[in-house]
């Protein structure tokens, strides 16, 4: 990483201070929590000390994402930081069953710390709530599970929909037909953003843009490219693909950029500078966002530590401070967000190093 840390640096331009203004509104997480997860209890000590030696396990959706290979290495650092050791559990395939496994496994291990993407919000339970009467703390970040202690969240939800919207929507000027490549049928985050964008596309502004398929490359790269592939056969006049993932976008800007729709369709969604600065400077994508994947993992981790030491219950209005991001605020129950996305073009992907 040679992009500096900090958390205002990261934050995005004016342009997103008004769709701060418009998309303010409830977070999925509460609606997410089910009744029998009670999260940490008592009071939060803000004074407490983070004990050494504190084992702290990141399971992301799948390994060998680019993606997540950058979470965690933030999430790493932070627990580094903190006298802690990191360990990273996964399997090739992003599936609920194999992150089953890896939560047994580090429950077994008596990890202090589960720090977990899901790729179910329903089928980890069982094995993070057994995780949980063994010792551990639950972290969700990126796609939340309905029995996580805490979820740190890498935007507000309504703010990603929104984004992705309003890129469409410049990119086709305002009109014609696009799909959406997501990753996974059960990932909530990605559901969750995609009912974000259909609640924007109701607005009078955007009445001219519809949204006409959405299809799952489940975070593959082969089977997103082929997704892509199939949504062309498919919709051989389609105007536009938005992919909500880093994987997907990839997949998509490869496929069009060597297509004959290089030019005639747009490609954008949320992506990491490096893998699509190739994209950008060859005219397949004007635009693309994302947030700062190693902030997110930084921040999980940071969480993780304050969480089991008791420094944070996750109660609204509970402040604590991660690292050299600084301090954050629970604004919800159980939810604290990293901040605003960054929009990428030609005039600034250069800028970014991750």
């Amino acid at each position: 990483m040679t992009e500096p840390r900090p958390r205002h640096l990261f934050l995005a331009a004016s342009a997103f201070a008004v769709l701060m203004t418009a998309a303010c509104g409830g977070t999925t997480i509460e609606d997410a929590q089910e009744e029998d997860n009670a999260g940490p209890t008592g009071t939060a000590d803000p004074n407490a000390e983070i004990p050494e030696g504190l084992k702290i396990d990141f399971l992301p959706k799948q390994l060998n994402n680019p993606f997540f290979e950058i979470v965690n290495q933030g999430g790493t650092e932070a627990v580094e930081e903190v006298g802690g050791t990191a360990t990273e559990r996964g399997g090739t395939e992003a599936t609920a069953d194999s992150q089953v496994e890896y939560i047994n496994a580090a429950s077994q291990a008596g990890s202090d710390a589960i720090v977990i993407a899901a790729n179910d919000p329903d089928a980890v339970c069982p094995a993070l709530n057994e995780a949980r009467d063994n010792g551990a703390v639950i972290v969700g970040y990126d796609s939340d599970a309905n029995c996580t202690d805490v979820f740190v969240n890498q935007s507000s939800t309504e703010l990603i929909g929104r984004t992705l919207v309003e890129m469409i929507s410049e990119d086709l000027g305002g009109e014609g037909t696009f799909a959406v490549l997501s990753a996974t049928p059960n990932a909530t985050n990605q559901n969750a953003w995609i009912a974000a964008m259909e609640e924007v596309l109701k607005e009078e502004e955007y009445a001219d843009l519809e949204l006409v398929d959405t299809v799952y490359g489940n975070d593959d790269d082969l089977e997103s490219f082929q997704e892509m592939q199939g949504l062309m056969q498919s919709h051989p006049d389609l105007d536009g693909v938005v992919s909500p993932t880093t994987v997907g976008i990839a997949a998509a800007a490869r496929y069009v950029s060597d297509s004959e729709y290089k030019g005639d369709v747009a490609v954008t969604g949320l992506g990491t500078p490096n893998q699509m600065r190739e994209f950008v400077h060859d005219g397949t994508v004007d635009q693309f966002a994302l947030w700062n994947p190693h902030d997110l993992g930084y921040l999980a981790g940071y969480t993780g530590a304050a969480l089991k030491a008791g420094q944070i219950t996750g109660a609204e209005g509970e402040t604590f401070t991660a690292g050299d991001l600084g301090e954050f605020t629970f604004e919800t129950d159980r939810e604290i967000v990293l901040g605003p996305p960054q929009v990428f073009d030609a005039e600034n992907v250069d800028d970014f190093d991750f």
